[in-house]
């Protein structure tokens, strides 16, 4: 079963939980390498209860997700829709060293030339 050939809006928040779990578990396996444990503790949930969220049968709360984010830098639109986060962090890697009026006249710049390059 894919995302397409969902048919109701319950089988599809089902997939996307079961999604978000893989994705949850991911994070604390290949990265983060702590166990259910440990990851709980840290982001404030039961390890019973992370393995219900890992196994798409639950879902964090928006203060353990906030702490999951905080912990592994991944963006909540990765971690809730796995939506690619590595062009964020890219950016913010990139733009880190320039201050605000900077990044404020360097949009202006980026407006104009989307602009010129619609016409």
């Amino acid at each position: 079963m894919t995302i397409n050939s969902i048919s109701s809006k319950s089988e599809l928040e089902k997939l996307e939980q079961i999604e978000r779990g893989k994705r949850i578990k991911n994070i604390r396996v290949n990265e983060l390498h702590m166990n259910k444990t440990e990851l709980a503790k840290e982001i404030g949930v039961s390890s019973q209860f992370l393995g219900l969220v890992e196994d798409g049968k639950g879902n964090l709360v928006y203060k353990s997700i906030r702490k999951l984010r905080n912990i592994s830098g991944h963006s909540a639109d990765y971690i809730l829709f796995g939506l690619d986060d590595n062009v964020i962090k890219e950016t913010k890697n990139y733009l880190k060293d320039y201050d605000e009026e900077v990044l404020i006249n360097a949009l202006e710049i980026l407006k104009n030339l989307s602009k010129i390059i619609r016409k």
